[in-house]
């Protein structure tokens, strides 16, 4: 079956049959748990009038035709997704044994949004790829401005890291019979076809196994693209990559999640505040508390994380599109610690999320940041998962001026 195969198979059919009470009592908890991110994501497919439409069917992998239970499965159980070449990528989803979230062969990582996610080997020996291939809800406008984005997870079982993402536009589906690198050489034999290149570079190498990594770049559509590919274009010579001191596989092994193509395009975001109207429950509406769904905090920290600043540049859209607009930011922590250390803690939070706008370029006359400790709990603090919910941070938006 060759090497890219054969650790791909390591597992025994004793690890993929094997099911216990406890097991399914995990996935249950799982399913639970994640339902905060499958409302996030409903909202971001049902919404487009709040934020530009995602160009992307099915972003968080959450539509399957059959629940996997197999290696090699992305291309036969996604729906609105396909492998270009006869690499075998995989789908996870908590739904599975074989194949579920968050333990699976090659690691553990829980699902960044809903229970599904992506696997692909972007480095292996002999210069065996996987990619993804999707199907665009349209085509983009040529010399419109867009911008694509996507988490990424190091798997644990993987030993080397690598920097960069290749994200490659065609105007015709890709299917190409080749184990190896989709290289220029393959993809410019198709002369009907037409391409759009891009490359997604980190300052440092992917080598986060426990958090999901937000990956992003703006470009310029040439007006051709209709279906998007990810992976690594280039062969393992011009691969940057980072050996990791574990002692694993020889390849590079990447969980990917929520893939968002979307116009960067201010005239395509909301303009004026009858867009955020009470009337409409899917639109954030006016003087109501909501919840950063992606700005949770490690304990003891207030930094932002990396999957926090999509969502957070999608709030600032609407602001930046309605200068009426003002907005209220309340931070929270959990309960462990003393109550004035927790209010300071809550407070770093909520300024950490307002100076972030500012950053953006909105103005601090228009920014209320609040610290409100561990008085207002949404979840018990009895549980890790239950702390790691109370420590957020929700906001207000209001066509009322700031009183500082």
């Amino acid at each position: 079956m060759g090497f890219y195969l054969t650790y791909k198979y390591d597992y025994t059919i004793a690890q993929l049959e094997f099911v216990t009470l406890e097991v399914i009592y995990q996935i249950k908890v799982l399913l639970l748990n994640h339902i905060r991110h499958i409302v996030l994501v409903l909202c971001m497919i049902c919404a487009p009038n709040t934020f530009a439409q995602n160009l992307i069917k099915n972003p968080s992998f959450e539509k399957f035709d059959k629940c996997p239970d197999q290696l090699g499965n992305f291309d036969s159980d996604v729906q609105n997704w396909s492998s270009p070449t006869i690499g075998s990528t995989d789908y996870f989803n908590g739904c599975s044994i074989a194949m579920g979230t968050p333990k699976n062969f090659n690691g553990s990582q829980p699902a960044d949004f809903g229970v599904g996610y992506a696997g692909l080997y972007l480095y292996a020996p002999d210069d065996y790829r996987e990619y993804l291939q999707a199907e665009l809800s349209q085509t983009l406008e040529k010399g419109k401005k867009y911008k694509i984005s996507f988490y990424v997870s190091l798997a644990e079982r993987s030993d080397f890291a690598i920097k960069e993402f290749g994200v490659l536009f065609s105007e015709n589906k890709l299917h190409f019979p080749i184990r190896k690198e989709l290289s220029k050489m393959h993809l410019y034999r198709d002369k009907k076809n037409e391409y759009n290149t891009l490359e997604i570079s980190s300052s440092n190498f992917l080598e986060d196994t426990k958090e999901w990594v937000l990956l992003e770049k703006r470009f310029n559509a040439k007006g051709t693209e209709n279906y998007i590919t990810l992976g690594n274009f280039k062969n393992n010579k011009r691969t940057r990559r980072f050996k990791t001191k574990r002692n694993a596989k020889q390849g590079s092994y990447y969980y990917i999640d929520m893939v968002l193509l979307e116009s960067a395009e201010p005239a395509d975001f909301v303009q004026n505040p009858t867009a955020i109207r009470n009337n409409d429950r899917n639109l954030i509406v006016l003087n109501e508390t909501h919840l950063f769904e992606n700005v949770l905090f490690h304990f003891d920290k207030y930094d932002l994380l990396g999957q926090a600043k999509n969502e957070l540049d999608r709030v600032y859209r609407i602001l930046e599109n309605d200068s009426s607009l003002s907005i209220s930011i309340y931070g929270h922590t959990d309960s462990v610690g003393a109550e004035s250390y927790n209010l300071e803690l809550s407070k770093l939070r909520a300024k950490s999320v307002a100076n972030y706008f500012v950053e953006l370029g909105l103005s601090s006359n228009r920014i209320k940041s609040t610290g409100k400790g561990s008085s207002e709990p949404i979840a018990s603090n009895a549980s890790e998962n239950g702390r790691k919910m109370n420590r957020r941070v929700e906001f207000v938006l209001s066509n009322k001026k700031i009183d500082h």
